[in-house]
C-alpha cells in the first residue's frame, strides 16, 4: 500500500494564514479590552484609556477588512 501526501493548495495555505492572522487579531483585541477595563477600574488617566480604545478600534477595523464585513458585528 502506497501513501501519497498531498501538499496544500495555494488557496488552503492562504486561508490558514488568514485564519492565524484573524486569531492573532482577536487575541490582541481581547487583551486590549481586558486591560482597558482594568485601567478604568484602577483609575488610569483618560489618555491611557483612550490609547487602548483607539487601538481596539483599529483592530476591529482590521478584522472587519479581513473578514469582509462592515464591522458592525464586531463592536464591543
Amino acid at each position: 500500500m502506497t501513501m501519497t501526501m498531498q501538499t496544500p493548495s495555494r488557496f488552503e495555505a492562504q486561508n490558514a494564514l488568514l485564519d492565524r492572522t484573524i486569531d492573532d487579531l482577536l487575541l490582541r483585541l481581547r487583551g486590549l479590552l481586558l486591560v482597558g477595563g482594568l485601567l478604568e477600574q484602577r483609575g488610569a488617566s483618560a489618555d491611557e484609556v483612550e490609547v487602548h480604545a483607539r487601538e481596539a478600534d483599529r483592530l476591529r477595523a482590521e478584522l472587519a477588512r479581513l473578514i469582509g464585513g462592515d464591522g458592525a458585528g464586531l463592536a464591543a
